[in-house]
């Protein structure tokens, strides 16, 4: 009889009694820990990593597991230009002379293209669905002028520098337009049998020669994508860059904002995109690259990589990628795995491949 009952018992109870005896080891363990800890206090913006993979990269607005409806984008623009401080001006007069001096020599001159700069940001909330409701408004600049502003750390002539002058690190939304000439496009495609395109920079650009990036980017233009006074719309915008740098053509795929993120490094903004080819397989997009590209110089090689959580993040993490980053890419391709298999599995999959480093 005692050994039935022995066995019954540890039938029935055996296994809630290690689960409430593992629950009250977790709960002291905490509990001692927490003894030795005192308040923190951190900044409630923070940009984006993984592991070692540390970027310049703040999500704004967007989770990836929901895209953001083009009519709640609100995209205006004011018509007086961008002018330079007095101090910073004379960086902008070294660019053009450059410019000048390469024209003379017979090499390629710096094209001095129209662009937009991002005066402000706001975002709210629709009033029944909660859907996010974006109001960007831009003035119009150009390329030496963004030249110019990129210099942020630079010595004026008070020995200041425009990022200490202007900047508040504590308040990383708020900067002067001048010193956000940048709005930009970025792509994440992904092609018909699940393959993401990445791209390396080609060292002839001016910017960031040589890093790797997402698969499309692509800069607002104040001249291609504002016919008449009308303001730019953001997915045309990705859809020309879609056609510029692959050659693919609005039919042959989906498209979705994810997110808009800002390289506060830089002050660069950026609108996440992620597209989905729907017949073209990898093979399909490197026979149609072969057959000519509008901008191939911009990227001068091409990866192709699966698109599964692990595979992604572990090239992302590779020796010789993770120090090669364009700031705004690795924050792109976290949210396309996220739009794509859910925030709870690719936030998984992350924890277990930076546990492992």
């Amino acid at each position: 009889m005692g050994a039935v009952v022995g066995m019954l018992f540890a039938v029935l109870f055996q296994q809630p009694l290690q689960d409430a005896w593992y629950r009250l080891r977790k709960r002291s363990t905490r509990a001692l820990r927490s003894l030795g800890r005192r308040e923190e206090t951190g900044p409630a913006w923070r940009t984006f990593s993984l592991g070692p993979l540390q970027t310049s990269a703040l999500i704004v607005e967007g989770d990836g597991e929901s895209p953001i409806p083009p009519e709640t984008v609100y995209v205006h623009v004011r018509d007086d230009e961008i002018e330079l401080p007095p101090d910073m001006r004379p960086w902008r007069s070294e660019i053009a002379a450059e410019s000048e001096q390469l024209r003379a020599e017979g090499r390629t001159p710096l094209w001095n293209g129209p662009r937009y700069a991002v005066e402000a940001f706001d975002i709210s909330r629709t009033a029944l669905d909660e859907r996010p409701e974006v109001h960007l408004r831009l003035r119009p600049t150009d390329y030496y002028t963004f030249l110019a502003a990129q210099q942020l750390d630079r010595r004026l002539p008070d020995g200041m520098t425009p990022r200490s002058r202007y900047l508040d690190p504590d308040r990383p939304l708020e900067a002067p337009a001048f010193l956000q000439c940048s709005f930009a496009v970025n792509i994440a495609v992904v092609t018909a049998d699940d393959m993401l395109v990445v791209s390396q920079r080609s060292d002839r650009v001016r910017m960031a020669p040589g890093v790797w990036n997402s698969s499309v980017n692509e800069g607002l233009s104040r001249h291609i994508d504002s016919s008449g006074r009308s303001a730019p719309d953001l997915h045309a915008v990705a859809r020309r860059g879609m056609r510029e740098e692959l050659s693919l053509e609005p039919h042959e795929y989906s498209l979705d904002l994810l997110a808009f993120v800002l390289d506060i490094g830089k002050r660069h903004w950026s609108g996440h995109f992620y597209a989905k080819l729907k017949d073209l397989s990898s093979a399909d997009l490197q026979a149609r690259m072969s057959r000519g590209v509008a901008d191939r110089w911009e990227h001068q090689t091409i990866d192709y990589v699966p698109f599964r959580p692990a595979a992604v993040v572990k090239y992302m993490l590779r020796d010789d990628r993770v120090h090669r980053w364009a700031p705004l890419a690795p924050a792109l391709f976290h949210l396309s795995l996220v739009h794509a298999y859910s925030r709870t599995l690719v936030e998984r999959v992350e924890a277990q491949l930076t546990r492992r480093l």
